[in-house]
């Protein structure tokens, strides 16, 4: 009983550390002064999907989606730009102010809701076609099996999840070291998260936050994996990457010709940096 106690006090220190951050992130990311979000060139109708996610998702045309942990909605919009019908949530109401404000300059079909993603089913109405999550988004979170269910809650029969993240291996090394040595367990235990003090954001803005501090979890592929096929969910395949949309480590370096996409330097062993999946409520 005392542990479940202490277990629920971490759970809600986590939520409010990592809210105040995000809330810091979301208004710096759409203020996007490094231009990482590339929101004016969104505006004048361009695509920010990456390469991995656009050759992997087909055609989206007339689908319902739901996008969880959507930040501000760029990547709502711009599936719904490609014809589907989008519902974004997020826990930032930074995020979902701003989301609106995109969707309201754009006219395309989303909506937003703001929320706990673990709440999902409860503030979203009806089923979807597909559930996408993608690059920096379960990392967040504590309980991935919990994080599973809420998905298959929210797919119609024969609804697919895609999902697109960072990969656990890369998450065992310590970005911030000249040589990206190993600093961090492969998993990560509910009640000992891995806390993370940072003033500034990924995208190459120098405006610092005033709420520093995150937990975060890192899961391994076979806990991912097993949460979704319990959640009754078939996995149609699994993808592993050698690029990242984002500068993890300072070592990494751009990839030529390819837009907002990352790599380890030549000469250095090579390493999944993303995996993706794609899996189908049976």
């Amino acid at each position: 009983m005392l542990a479940f106690f202490v277990l629920e006090i971490i759970m809600s220190d986590y939520l409010k550390l990592n809210l105040a951050n995000w809330n810091d992130r979301a208004a710096i990311h759409y203020r996007d002064e490094a231009g990482g979000y590339r929101v004016k060139e969104f505006l004048n109708g361009a695509d920010n999907l990456h390469g991995i996610e656009d050759r992997e998702i087909g055609d989206v045309k007339d689908l319902r989606i739901a996008h969880l942990q959507c930040h501000f909605g760029i990547d709502t919009l711009c599936l719904a730009r490609r014809g589907a019908s989008c519902v974004g949530l997020d826990f930032s109401p930074v995020a979902i102010a701003a989301a609106r404000d995109l969707q309201k300059q754009t006219g395309l079909d989303a909506s937003f809701v703001e929320g706990n993603v673990y709440d999902a089913r409860s503030l979203i109405e009806g089923h979807f076609d597909m559930v996408y999550v993608t690059w920096g988004a379960i990392n967040w979170l504590p309980d991935i099996a919990r994080w599973a269910r809420v998905v298959s809650s929210l797919l119609k029969p024969g609804g697919t999840l895609y999902l697109l993240e960072g990969h656990p291996s890369l998450f065992t090394h310590d970005e911030s070291t000249a040589d990206f040595k190993l600093g961090y367990d492969w998993r990560t235990p509910m009640d000992r998260p891995v806390i993370m003090d940072e003033a500034t954001t990924y995208t190459g803005d120098t405006a610092t936050f005033a709420n520093t501090t995150t937990h975060e979890w890192n899961h391994p592929l076979s806990d991912i994996i097993n949460a979704v096929i319990a959640s009754g969910m078939r996995l149609d395949y699994l993808n592993e990457h050698e690029e990242l949309a984002w500068q993890f480590a300072p070592i990494m370096v751009p990839v030529e010709g390819k837009r907002r996409m990352w790599v380890l330097p030549e000469g250095f062993p090579r390493l999944p940096l993303a995996f993706s999946l794609r899996a189908v409520k049976i």
